[in-house]
């Protein structure tokens, strides 16, 4: 009997439910270090508003983790709207906090008001304790629901101030419940280095030999060097230091070139949130010391003729930590790997060309050998370009005639876009940069290639395109044919392009494994909404993007009018759009396709897509398809 479709069967999630109902929107679920980030960068921010002073992370005996700090504490009094103590609001309340706008923090990495309670709704018990206006509070959560109100628990000094957060994840929601110490350390001491100034303890009740204390009064040079393990370094005595401060942003980095390129180093963080995916702030600073390397090269006459020094030239040898902070940090989703900051990425590119220009003339010995490392990657590059055999009319199968090629022969700086269909390959080659991207529109679905020899897997039309586009043959184990740099997969934002671009990277996986191997391959994560907020326009990734960019608005701007645009395509895009969002490196997102366990990897693409795996995908997909995400 088919069931009803009316008001009946409209769910609406309240509290923290949605948070348990797809706990992957909010957090991280490999396991709960995200939750102890969320807690820590919270007493971080009152270190960085100048509030704390020390922070204490200790991992329990029951494997419960407790963060504390002596900031002001969490706010006690009653609520206004929700009746109910700060401590409550913030705790059982998603987009709840003090953080959206510069009242109260002016740089802070919490912006979206979600974090803490994720923790609590993720947590089969959280225990918080306040020290304010001379009095020790408690309150208690268990399952994200308040089970013992605010209550006095002591007087104490009025100087005594902090909080402390105990917390017990929920194993249910986690592949392990276990903390990757070794991970959370390492976030632990960056963070001391970034907040000088701050003592920060780590204390391990089960293995308390791992206990440890960090405090750097000023350690971002000392910290980059200790990182480099003695590597040899230009300049030898101490990393170049960039410090800049201005109303609106806060910049300290410290960089160094690695002759060896042995060991590089590159940390980058955004409100002392770390940003592992990079993003505008590190794109920024690559192209403010690119340019401030090329003139200083042009000045000297450095240059041989016909060599221009690009990006990757300099960038190769360069390890580098930079700390950014701004008021208004954009960041791809809850989890904050990257950040989207348009205006970052400007202002970036200003201070480092200025900062880079100035101390490359005062340090000229240092500069020419930064800039010798510079020009002889891009020498490196030339005669890596010559010898590629570059598919030409009447050389090798005719390329495919849907092919937009670029223009440039420099195979390491240009990018093949495989893209869903002939009207987002129209926008696409509008949008590309002609010189360097070359575009292939595919006809909707390719071939499921993953059972398929590849002997035989040429038969297929779309499949003999890309082949001969890339100029490598199926399971060749050389890439010197290869005409790209970068091969990146664009399809919708939607089931259907995922879907695609799952076939695509079997294909690449099966039949191509040594372009993923190489890290030739990427996925480009297109918007699936265009948020209007009166003249601001705003990009989300998917429906968490979207909740979590709309509340803020509405936070900022309670009575702008906002209008949510979902693209049906990537065709729906005008040129200027796709650029912006997906194809202009410095603004775009992509995902590099990587392997990190054959077996695995085997394992989960027989699932999706191996014929006689039909009845367990079924299953799987009754079991687990309301996870998945896109």
């Amino acid at each position: 009997m088919a069931h009803v479709y009316d008001a009946s069967a409209i769910e609406v999630l309240t509290g923290l439910e949605p948070v348990r109902k797809r706990p992957g929107m909010y957090t991280q679920t490999e396991n709960p270090n995200h939750l102890a980030h969320e807690v820590i960068d919270n007493s971080v921010d009152e270190v960085i508003a100048g509030f704390a002073s020390k922070i204490k992370v200790t991992l329990h005996s029951d494997h419960s983790l407790s963060v504390s700090d002596n900031g002001r504490g969490i706010p006690v009094d009653l609520h206004q709207e929700e009746g109910l103590p700060g401590v409550e609001v913030i705790m059982t309340r998603l987009h709840s906090g003090a953080k959206f706008s510069s009242k109260s923090y002016l740089y802070s990495g919490g912006l979206h008001g979600v974090g803490v309670s994720v923790v609590n709704a993720l947590s089969t018990r959280l225990d918080v304790r306040i020290r304010r206006d001379g009095i020790h509070y408690e309150i208690n959560f268990a399952d994200g629901e308040c089970v013992q109100k605010l209550t006095e628990i002591d007087r104490i000094l009025k100087r005594n101030t902090g909080t402390r957060i105990q917390f017990w994840p929920d194993p249910q929601y986690f592949d392990t419940d276990q903390f990757n110490i070794r991970k959370l350390k390492r976030l632990m001491l960056a963070k001391a280095v970034l907040c000088s100034g701050l003592e920060l303890d780590y204390v391990d009740e089960i293995h308390p030999e791992n206990s440890e204390k960090w405090l750097f009064e000023e350690g971002l040079g000392d910290y980059l060097v200790s990182m480099l393990n003695g590597s040899e370094r230009v300049p030898a005595e101490s990393p170049i230091i960039v410090h800049r401060k201005s109303d609106d942003i806060q910049v300290d980095c410290a960089s160094v070139w690695t002759p060896e390129a042995s060991q590089i180093v590159s940390e980058s963080y955004v409100n002392l949130i770390p940003t592992e995916a990079g993003g505008t702030h590190v794109n920024g600073f690559r192209t403010g010391i690119t340019e401030a390397v090329r003139e200083f090269c042009e000045l000297r006459n450095l240059l041989p003729r016909g060599i221009r020094i690009s990006t990757e030239d300099v960038w190769r040898h360069c390890s580098f930590v930079l700390s950014v902070r701004v008021e208004d940090p954009q960041f791809s989703g809850q989890a904050k790997e990257r950040l989207n900051s348009k205006t970052v990425g400007t202002s970036l590119t200003s201070v480092a060309r200025n900062a880079f220009s100035l101390w490359l003339n005062q340090n000229v010995v240092a500069a020419q050998q930064i800039s010798e490392l510079a020009i002889d990657n891009a020498k490196q590059r030339e005669r890596s370009s010559r010898s590629v055999k570059r598919r030409k009319p009447g050389i090798g199968p005719a390329l495919p005639g849907k092919l937009a090629d670029c223009t440039s022969d420099k195979v390491d700086e240009t990018e093949l876009f495989l893209v869903e269909g002939d009207s987002a390959g129209g926008s696409a080659k509008q949008a590309r940069n002609r010189e360097t991207q070359a575009i292939l529109p595919l006809r909707g679905k390719i071939l499921n290639t993953w059972e398929v020899a590849s002997s035989e897997v040429l038969g297929s039309e779309e499949v003999h395109s890309i082949a001969v586009a890339l100029g490598v043959d199926p399971c060749s184990s050389r890439i010197n044919g290869l005409r790209y740099g970068k091969i990146c997969i664009l399809a919708d934002a939607d089931a259907d392009g995922a879907h695609i671009a799952t076939l695509l990277c079997a294909l690449f996986v099966k039949h191509f494994p040594v372009l993923v191997e190489n890290g030739k391959v990427y996925v480009a994560l297109p918007p699936l909404y265009r948020v209007d907020a009166g003249k601001q326009v705003y990009y989300a990734l998917d429906d968490q993007e979207l909740e979590t960019t709309t509340a803020k608005i509405r936070d900022a701007k309670p009575n702008v009018k906002i209008t949510v645009q979902r693209f049906k395509g990537l065709g729906e895009m005008n040129p200027s759009q796709l650029k912006e969002t997906t194809m202009n490196p410095d603004t775009r997102r992509l995902l590099q396709l990587s392997i990190e366990s054959h077996s695995g990897t085997e394992s989960m693409f027989n699932r999706l897509l191996a014929k006689k795996q039909a009845a367990d995908r079924k299953a799987w997909l009754s079991e687990k398809g309301n996870k998945a995400q896109l």
